[in-house]
């Protein structure tokens, strides 16, 4: 008897898709960071800058920036055939703070796009996703002509927990991008594991 090869086709795969929040002060790449991973055309929400606004938007340090997101960015990226990623970046400015709360419900995790030159700018972000409960991983954007600093030095000036990742990246480069949202996906999968571990181990 002759045996031919199979002419069963292969099932395909059904992806599983997560959603990752981009958060992050104004100016500091959110929107750059979506757009640079993103296999499809992004969703912007993008107003010009308007001089009634100049007052309430600190441009200082990005003085070049002439648009702002005013209720989020998305994108998508596979990382690997069985997984998705949904990207959401979130609105800089306190004033659109109130669609945070809609924004991260069905989150696993978040990148804080930080700023050396205005660190303080994701103090916020960090408080938030902390009260929260949500992973989170702190991803300094190296501008041309900013200061350079460890990622242990970035870490204190925050007053991280010591599991919180700080990776330093180039939210204009793909690949860059694309190891922030592992690394992200990576610390929440990693932090999900062990609080079911420990909630298995108080149980009667």
């Amino acid at each position: 008897m002759v045996f031919g090869r199979s002419s069963r086709k292969k099932r395909p795969v059904e992806p599983v898709t997560l959603k990752i929040l981009v958060a992050g002060g104004f100016g500091v790449g959110k929107t750059t960071l979506v757009g640079a991973v993103s296999e499809i055309r992004p969703l912007r929400t993008e107003e010009t800058l308007s001089e009634a606004g100049r007052p309430i938007d600190d441009t200082q340090g990005v003085e070049a920036k002439t648009t702002t997101t005013v209720a989020m960015d998305f994108g998508r990226i596979t990382l690997r055939e069985d997984l998705v990623l949904y990207l959401f970046g979130t609105p800089g400015q306190d004033r659109f703070w109130f669609l945070w709360d809609e924004l991260a419900q069905g989150a696993l995790g978040a990148v804080v796009l930080a700023d050396t030159r205005r660190l303080e700018d994701c103090f916020a972000a960090v408080d938030y996703f902390e009260r929260r409960g949500i992973p989170f991983t702190v991803a300094v954007n190296c501008f041309d002509g900013a200061d350079r600093h460890p990622a242990e030095t970035i870490s204190a000036a925050l007053d991280l927990d010591p599991d919180v990742p700080v990776m330093l990246c180039d939210a204009r480069d793909r690949e860059s991008a694309k190891d922030v949202l592992i690394a992200v996906v990576e610390h929440a999968l990693e932090l999900s594991a062990s609080r079911r571990r420990a909630a298995a181990a108080v149980t009667p």
